[in-house]
């Protein structure tokens, strides 16, 4: 769900809100290479109608760079520790380039293997998980991606952090012209993001969303911020949340939420952590008859829509083919407080 965009505010073309991204991060310090990354994952929100994940994420990025908790330049490194495994360490930068480091490898194994796994390592995350998922869903394989981040959510019947967000993303690859089935949700009540728009845009949020210090529950969305968000579901979405933290932590040699947040030592900026990517080419059970059996899966897809249901991700799709037509809308307040940082970075 994301916060209702207003009315009035800058309107703008993806190519100019691009042009923007990759200004600032590249005022920021950081290097071409992931500033043409990152810029990618903040446009790709905006065109989809995600605003919690759009532009507004330049100003984490910023702050993340300006407090020295990403790598600005660094190389990701491409392994392969098993036939069917992959691994990129990213050194300590954003997870984008990394991820773009390990993709073909990750195909290829896929296709060769019928399942095959990427770890990505020592990566800075911020973002969504659904454009990983849904490229890989284009190339044709059925994909999952599960990431912690940093200790904000406390466990059903608790009240304090421990876990993250903890998103879980699924894609699966449809027959053309259909755009492929894609989902991509935070484990807790809703991403960490859409309760700091509320902040800023001064709106109250539910009050499941989240506890203050205290453990009480609230509608301030500050007192959230410094409490602690809710897992959905309850115990249902606290044990996907703990399943997040086993598979894209311990399992790949990397970070739980509880330990980023403390290596993030009060300075605010985005996780530092791991992230797991598991693909599958259905070809690879499916042989010959492979085009049979997805023809399955339309069906379903079908009998959902023909009653009037919603798929996950049509609605950012709608979104999409307006935005590529009409361009997006940026509140007036962020755009101002982009400009301005914009300003404060360059000489």
């Amino acid at each position: 769900m994301s916060a209702p965009r207003p009315e009035n505010g800058v309107q703008m073309t993806l190519d100019a809100v691009r042009a923007l991204a990759r200004r600032v991060l590249r005022a920021a310090g950081l290097a071409p290479d992931h500033a043409e990354a990152v810029a990618e994952t903040m446009v790709a929100g905006e065109r989809d109608g995600c605003a919690s994940h759009g532009i507004y994420r330049l100003l984490v990025a910023a702050n993340t760079i300006a407090k020295g908790k990403v790598v600005r330049d660094a190389v990701p490194v491409l392994s392969e520790p098993a036939r069917a495994l992959a691994r990129v360490d990213g050194g300590g930068g954003f997870a984008q380039l990394a991820f773009e480091v390990g993709k073909s490898a990750l195909v290829a194994k896929a296709r060769a293997h019928g399942i095959a796994a990427l770890a990505l390592n020592n990566v800075v995350h911020f973002a969504a998980l659904w454009p990983e998922v849904e490229a890989l869903a284009n190339e044709g394989l059925m994909a999952l991606a599960f990431t912690p981040s940093h200790a904000w959510v406390a466990p059903a019947g608790g009240t304090r952090p421990v876990f993250g967000t903890n998103p879980i993303a699924f894609g699966w690859p449809r027959p053309a012209p259909a755009p492929p089935f894609v989902f991509d949700f935070a484990t807790s009540m809703v991403a960490r993001g859409e309760i700091e728009l509320h902040r800023r845009a001064g709106r109250t949020v539910p009050e499941d969303w989240g506890i203050d210090a205290e453990g009480r529950p609230t509608t301030d969305p500050a007192a959230i911020l410094d409490g602690a968000m809710r897992t959905f579901g309850g115990h249902k979405g606290s044990a996907l949340a703990a399943m997040v933290e086993l598979v894209a932590g311990p399992l790949i040699g990397d970070l739980t939420s509880a330990e980023s947040i403390a290596a993030d030592d009060g300075a605010g900026a985005s996780p530092l952590g791991g992230e797991l990517i598991i693909a599958i080419d259905p070809a690879g059970f499916l042989g010959e008859a492979v085009a049979d059996h997805l023809a399955r899966a339309e069906a379903m897809f079908l009998g959902i829509e023909a009653q009037g249901a919603r798929l996950p991700s049509s609605r950012r799709y709608a979104a999409r083919s307006r935005s590529l037509a009409e361009g997006v809308r940026i509140p007036d307040k962020l755009y101002a407080d982009i400009l301005a940082l914009e300003a404060s970075l360059t000489p």
